[in-house]
């Protein structure tokens, strides 16, 4: 049985790692490219996009692909939806691979928006020192915020329209609950944004955020196909996926 695995996240490598070592399967990684250096998953790998669904759809039976497994970022909307066109297309199961996202507990101060551009309209009454934790893509959302100042995290280093006062921060997770709280308090950060990614590898600063009494504002996950089958960890979708 050969796998199309569309990663890049953690749960895709773990996916991978289950099928590589599961007799009679084969696994294919597909990655994006977004990052320098990403961190490979067992099995064959491909790297860049596929021209659209119906370029997936043709790569689907090119390589007599048998199941495919949307592992994607929860905020690669455009890929879900290629996904399942092309899925359909090439009349391949479709399983999605996605982890659950975060839930305020009591303690939290989150405001909730639906993209960048409203996260950097909420900003000046929020804080006027910012831990931005949404990726270097999109940093031209806040770029004309010149009153605040900004600690960017991300893999990679950022291109583009950026804030004029900004420190940028190579790290990648995952992040331990201490390393967050004496992040925050180094910076005297005031106000947390982030993207609701969910999973436990950068879950720790909305705990240090929780703790400080510092307001988050919360890019809530964009839609996804309706009708795809779902698979919250990829202990899940292994088990299904198994011939």
């Amino acid at each position: 049985m050969h796998v199309l695995i569309l990663g890049g996240t953690t749960e895709g490598r773990r996916l991978a790692e289950l099928l590589h070592a599961t007799p009679g399967t084969r696994v294919t990684s597909s990655l994006a490219g977004r990052v320098a250096a990403p961190r490979l998953p067992p099995g064959e790998v491909r790297v860049g996009g596929f021209g659209g669904p119906d370029g997936l759809a043709a790569w689907l039976r090119e390589h007599r692909v048998d199941a495919l497994v949307d592992a994607t970022h929860p905020f690669a909307r455009e890929m879900s939806f290629n996904a399942a066109a092309a899925a359909a297309t090439a009349h391949v199961p479709l399983l999605a691979l996605r982890r659950p996202g975060w839930v305020p507990v009591e303690g939290d101060d989150w405001h909730p928006v639906g993209s960048l551009e409203e996260a950097a309209r909420v900003l000046p009454g929020l804080g006027r020192r910012v831990f931005l934790t949404t990726g270097r893509m999109g940093l031209a959302a806040f770029a004309d915020l010149d009153d605040l100042w900004f600690l960017m995290r991300s893999v990679d280093a950022p291109d583009g329209p950026c804030p004029a006062r900004m420190e940028v921060l190579l790290d990648r997770g995952p992040f331990a609950p201490e390393g967050e709280r004496e992040l925050l308090a180094r910076h005297r950060i005031d106000v947390l944004v982030t993207k609701d990614s969910g999973g436990a590898a950068t879950a720790p600063k909305l705990g240090a955020a929780r703790e400080a009494g510092i307001p988050v504002v919360v890019v809530t996950r964009p839609p996804v196909p309706d009708g795809v089958p779902t698979a919250a960890t990829p202990e899940e979708a292994a088990a299904r996926l198994r011939p």
